[in-house]
């Protein structure tokens, strides 16, 4: 009777993924989609806010509609999803905005551009000296970007290249991470300091896209996710999210749209469990 208890307590542990191995990729790692799928059945509400994405439910974006536009309310919210289908409002400035200690690509000039949020700021000082360590110079470039200068950019595109190529290359006023005070576009000396989609070929754009999400930055624009993010690729643009998401986000391999679908479907199985 005994050895029976025994192999069937065996056969339970084997069968139970961690909540490391569901996200991080332990030894007994499937896929997200399939673990989600078998454990939709059985899952209390404990076993659910035992989820790494569980803390994040909180942090979605809370929406109110204005003339058939989606604008977020809770903008100072760290892991703010502004993009083509929600918008910040044109009167947005983030409170607490400072000029990190790092290197930009147009000295000490004192412009707009070479601020972040103060939490963002910080992480970023401590990704450039980390990068400086390893032998790579980076040199930051563009960071916040008031609604006012986002109109300017924007219509210069538009002037430039029309309408239609406008909006796939820049945001619309109102939808770019740049306001938020949490993104900054980021180069090298080798690419003249410019913003190329070559940089993420060299030394510099290859340590960023291995390593940032350990001070807790993304790259939120990724090669072939053109159609989630509704923007081209850009290897120089990198988003400040906190190094818990980064790392959930950079571990699967998604975007910041996909995190928040993941956390979506989190949240309905923490209601039908209540």
């Amino acid at each position: 009777m005994s050895s029976l208890l025994t192999i069937a307590l065996a056969v339970t542990i084997s069968c139970v993924n961690t909540v490391e191995d569901q996200y991080f990729g332990g030894q007994n790692a499937e896929p997200v989609a399939k673990v989600e799928q078998k454990a939709t059945s059985n899952n209390t509400l404990a076993d659910l806010e035992k989820d790494p994405l569980y803390p994040y439910i909180d942090k979605q974006n809370k929406l109110v509609e204005k003339n058939g536009i989606q604008y977020i309310e809770n903008e100072e919210n760290i892991l703010v999803l502004a993009n083509k289908d929600y918008s910040l409002q044109p009167t947005y400035t983030p409170p607490d905005l400072v000029r990190p200690n790092v290197t930009f690509s147009f000295g000490n000039e004192q412009v707009e551009k070479a601020q972040l949020r103060k939490e963002a700021g910080t992480a970023l000082e401590e990704m450039f000296k980390a990068a400086n360590q390893d032998g790579k110079k980076l040199f930051a470039v563009s960071g916040y970007r008031s609604y006012k200068r986002q109109q300017e950019v924007f219509q210069a595109e538009v002037n430039s290249k029309g309408d239609k190529k406008a909006r796939e290359a820049v945001a619309y006023p109102g939808t770019s991470e740049h306001q938020t005070g949490l993104a900054m576009d980021i180069s090298s000396e080798n690419q003249s300091y410019e913003l190329t989609e070559a940089f993420g070929t060299t030394p510099e754009g290859k340590w960023l896209e291995e390593n940032a999400h350990n001070y807790g930055f993304i790259l939120r624009y990724m090669k072939g996710r053109e159609d989630i993010t509704k923007y081209q690729y850009e290897s120089w643009h990198y988003r400040y999210v906190g190094k818990d998401a980064a790392t959930i986000i950079y571990k699967n391999n998604w975007t910041l749209e996909e995190f928040f679908e993941h956390v979506k479907a989190l949240q309905k199985k923490v209601d039908a469990a209540k």
